[in-house]
C-alpha cells in the first residue's frame, strides 16, 4: 500500500516531534538533518465512511475529522473523505481498512458485530449507557482500553468520533399498541436492537442508509430506525411512513467510531499520531454538539410543518423490550470471551453512573 508520499517543502513540528524523529541527542548535525528529513514528509490517507457524502452530522463529521487532521498537522497529513459506495459500500468499510485499500473509515462499531461479537457494546446497547455516559465510560471507565483490545487482532485501532444522542424509536406504517404488533415486522434495526427485534417475533433488516427510503416506500421494509429528526428530516423519512416513535430504546446514547489501520498509523511521525489521536477526541466532542444542537429545530419541524404523528411506545412495550434485551446482551456474554469482559465492565460502569444521571441532569430536565 502506497500510504506515503515525500515532497521537498517546510513542515511544522514541534521540539518533541523532532527528537521523536531523529532519534538522537539533541543539538549535533544528525540530529538536525533527520528532523529536517522527517518535516519534509507527508502523508496521504483516504478515509471511506458508510454515510452518504456530507449527510449531516455523520457525513459532516467525517468531513470535520479529516479537515482538522489536515490544519493540525499543516498539511502534512491530509485525508481524503469517501461518501459510501463512492470507493466502496457501505458495510464494506471495516473490511477496506482492515485490507489497507484506505487508512481510516468512518462508521458505526455496531455494523461490524459479524466480525467482532463485541463490537457493538462500543456504539450503544438497549436501555444503555446516554451519550455524556458513554463517553465517561470510553475516556475514563476503561472503555477505551477494551475498545482497543477487541479490534487488535484485525489491525485496526478505533477511537470514537462522535454521538447522535439518545435516537429516535423509528418510523412505523402501522402503529405499535402492544408487543404483538411487533411479531412479524420487517423493520431496519442494526446492532442489537435488531438481536432484541427478533427475540420478541419481529424481522430485522440491515442496509445501508441510503436505501433506507426506497425500502420503506416500496414496502420492502414496515418500518424503520435510522437516527434522529435531524438525520430523519434529511432523509425525508416522513413521506415513506407516518408515525413517529420515541424513545430510542436501543440507542440511548451511539458513539460513532473512526477505524484507523495499525500499519498506516505506525508509518507515522509521533507528533503526526498525537494529532490523529486528538482530532478524533476533538471530533466526538463536536459531532455530539451538532446533534444536540439541531435536533430540537429539526423535530419542530417534522411535526408542525409536515404533520408527523408523533409518539411515545406504550410503556407495555418497552417493558418487554427491555426484558428481550437483558436476554439478548446476556446471551452473547455467555458465548463470547470479549464480549463477556467488555459487558462486565459496561455493566459495571452503568451501576456507578446512573444515581447521578438520575438526580442530576434528568432530575433537572424532566422539571425545566
Amino acid at each position: 500500500m502506497d500510504r506515503r508520499k515525500f515532497v521537498k517543502g517546510a513542515g511544522i513540528a514541534g521540539a518533541a516531534g523532532l527528537l521523536a524523529a531523529c532519534g538522537k541527542q539533541a543539538g549535533t548535525t544528525e540530529c538536525v538533518e533527520g528532523a529536517s528529513a522527517a518535516r519534509e514528509e507527508t502523508f496521504e490517507w483516504k478515509m471511506v465512511t458508510t454515510w452518504p457524502r456530507d449527510f449531516p452530522g455523520l457525513g459532516t463529521g467525517a468531513n470535520y475529522l479529516a479537515n482538522i487532521i489536515g490544519e493540525m498537522s499543516g498539511g502534512r497529513l491530509t485525508v481524503k473523505v469517501y461518501g459510501s459506495n463512492e470507493l466502496v459500500p457501505a458495510l464494506e468499510v471495516f473490511d477496506a481498512v482492515q485490507r489497507g485499500v484506505a487508512e481510516m473509515g468512518h462508521g458505526g462499531a455496531y455494523y461490524w458485530k459479524g466480525v467482532i461479537p463485541a463490537s457493538p457494546f462500543f456504539s450503544t446497547i438497549p436501555f444503555g449507557l446516554t451519550g455524556a455516559e458513554m463517553n465517561g465510560w470510553f475516556y475514563h471507565g476503561g472503555g477505551m482500553e477494551l475498545y482497543h483490545e477487541a479490534y487488535a487482532p484485525h489491525g485496526i485501532t478505533p477511537y470514537p468520533i462522535g454521538n447522535s444522542g439518545t435516537q429516535m424509536g423509528g418510523w412505523f406504517n402501522k402503529e405499535i399498541n402492544s408487543v404483538d404488533d411487533l411479531a412479524g415486522l420487517k423493520m431496519r434495526i442494526p446492532g442489537f436492537g435488531g438481536e432484541v427485534l427478533k427475540k420478541v417475533g419481529g424481522t430485522p433488516v440491515n442496509i445501508p442508509g441510503g436505501e433506507l427510503f426506497t425500502a420503506l416506500q416500496n414496502g420492502t421494509i414496515d418500518a424503520t430506525e435510522w437516527v434522529g429528526p435531524m438525520n430523519d428530516l434529511a432523509f425525508g423519512l416522513f413521506r415513506a411512513a407516518k408515525h413517529y416513535y420515541y424513545p430510542g430504546w436501543h440507542e440511548p446514547g451511539t458513539a460513532l467510531e473512526a477505524l484507523v489501520n495499525q500499519e498506516a498509523f505506525g508509518a507515522l511521525p509521533a507528533d503526526l499520531q498525537a494529532i490523529v489521536k486528538v482530532a478524533c477526541q476533538a471530533a466526538n466532542a463536536d459531532m455530539y454538539a451538532d446533534f444536540e444542537a439541531r435536533n430540537g429545530e429539526a423535530l419542530k419541524s417534522l411535526v408542525e410543518e409536515h404533520g408527523v404523528d408523533l409518539r411515545p411506545f406504550p410503556d407495555e412495550v418497552l417493558a418487554e423490550l427491555k426484558r428481550a434485551s437483558t436476554e439478548v446482551i446476556e446471551e452473547l456474554a455467555a458465548s463470547d470471551a470479549m464480549a463477556a469482559k467488555v459487558w462486565a465492565s459496561l455493566s459495571a460502569y452503568i451501576d456507578r453512573v446512573k444515581g447521578s444521571t438520575a438526580i442530576g441532569s434528568q432530575y433537572f430536565v424532566d422539571r425545566r
